[in-house]
């Protein structure tokens, strides 16, 4: 009975968490649709080109549906995507779903490097500034986040790649390398690129999880811990860190979008071949359904982040599953 119980609860707060998804991601697509409507410029004529005349102006419109009203074009998008078709580029003709799925691994592994560079550069600092409250080292690195996180996403790319490609000569500042080539040489086309986000974002991970670790800290378990003498390194990892990291999970969840948005343009001045540049040339372009699709795409990863990092929860914290319980 017990079980059966549990299994309902569960299988309610995934149909809650799988209705939320499917409204967002459907409120942001029409949001976009509407938005890129509005852009001025007209595909038709990208695609005709200078000679164009106005009858073949007209003809292009009408064999791409762009003649239809703007609620007509939506609810076709809508119908092609519940069979999974999210259309093909006004401009090249290629389906828009092979496009993204072609570019996707190259976004994916830049914001999965550039998150895990920033959390090797937040933990230790976090731990050594929550240990050392107040002092000379804390002041030193929280203001020296500070003045890092002041600065834009392009211009720490442009730092970067004056000091490690063009000073320093130690890795490439354009290009990319298809990990098939060689796993070194695709990482090195990808660690400027990661660096460049991860040294502004890893300030907003340190600064939050230092303030919970000063509260942990305050403990009485911990405490207890000191009064038995166990080493400092001990007491931090092993029982201060996982308490402490709650809100920094939810911020990492949150950065998603912020990641995506550094991601357009690091992608573009690093010259790799990810969903960002791509979702660039298409507005640019005025193609519709390449836009719909990379934003598609991109809402349904923040989305499903977001719920990711909800159920990481009542994983790390049995106090959330017996309250969540409760409550339903």
């Amino acid at each position: 009975m017990t079980a059966t119980w549990g299994e309902h609860l569960l299988v309610t707060h995934l149909g809650r968490k799988l209705l939320r998804l499917l409204l967002v991601v459907l409120a942001v697509t029409a949001v976009t649709f509407l938005m890129v409507h509005l852009l001025p410029g007209d595909v038709a004529y990208t695609i005709g080109g200078e000679t164009a005349t106005a009858d073949d102006i007209r003809a292009i419109r009408e064999a791409l549906g762009l003649d239809r009203s703007m609620l007509a074009q939506y609810r076709s998008w809508l119908g092609r995507l519940v069979h999974g078709d999210l259309g093909r580029s006004y401009l090249t003709g290629e389906p828009v779903l092979q496009a993204i799925l072609s570019r996707l691994p190259v976004t994916l592994e830049l914001l999965v490097i550039s998150q895990l560079l920033a959390l090797a550069l937040a933990l230790p600092a976090a731990l050594i500034c929550a240990y050392r409250s107040g002092s000379h080292v804390d002041r030193l690195i929280s203001t020296g986040g500070f003045a890092t996180l002041s600065i834009p996403s392009f211009v720490m790319a442009l730092l970067t790649i004056y000091l490690f490609s063009v000073k320093l000569r130690w890795l490439p500042a354009t290009g990319y390398t298809p990990l098939q080539a060689g796993v070194w040489a695709n990482l090195k086309s990808f660690v400027l690129p990661a660096l460049s986000i991860a040294l502004i974002e890893w300030v907003v991970l340190m600064r939050v999880l230092r303030s919970d670790l000063i509260t942990t800290l305050q403990q009485h378990y911990i405490l207890m811990a000191k009064a038995k003498g166990l080493p400092p390194w001990r007491i931090l990892l092993l029982h201060a860190l996982r308490p402490s990291a709650f809100t920094m999970l939810t911020v990492m969840g949150l950065q998603v979008g912020r990641l995506l948005g550094e991601a357009v343009i690091v992608e573009t001045l690093f010259a790799l071949p990810g969903m960002g540049r791509l979702l660039v040339t298409a507005i640019y372009a005025r193609d519709h359904l390449m836009v719909q699709g990379c934003v598609l795409v991109i809402s349904i990863g923040y989305v499903t982040v977001n719920s990711a990092v909800d159920m990481l929860y009542t994983l790390l914290d049995p106090r959330i599953r017996r309250e969540a319980a409760v409550g339903t």
